[in-house]
């Protein structure tokens, strides 16, 4: 499950910028998550909460923020919305699509003390 790994990357990255940043701990972590992120919100939220444990997340809450995904069709030349790769264009049919947006996976905002 690589959900634990990217659980061990946020409390790492939020470790590296306690340092920078001079905070002590997390209390609430906004997630950006696209669909095309390939990243299963329910096994991510149980993943974080092992990892942050002893550390200055402990206890920390975990909010993910669902993102549409959208492609651009060049059979028809608008901006379709997708669900998951390999989707066909909503108004061409075409599956000459590419994705500008939802395989996102990023900290939006965190709280900290």
């Amino acid at each position: 499950m690589h959900e634990m790994s990217i659980a061990e990357g946020v409390v790492q990255l939020l470790e590296e910028q306690s340092l920078a940043q001079n905070y002590t701990r997390v209390k609430h972590v906004w997630l950006e998550i696209g669909p095309l992120a390939a990243v299963e919100s329910e096994a991510l939220r149980f993943c974080f909460d092992a990892v942050t444990r002893n550390t200055l997340a402990e206890g920390a809450r975990l909010d993910i923020i669902d993102l549409p995904g959208e492609a651009w069709c060049l059979g028809c030349a608008t901006t379709v919305p997708i669900t998951q790769r390999y989707d066909s264009c909503v108004n061409c049919g075409s599956y000459q699509l590419q994705v500008t947006r939802g395989d996102e996976l990023r900290i939006k905002e965190l709280e900290v003390e």
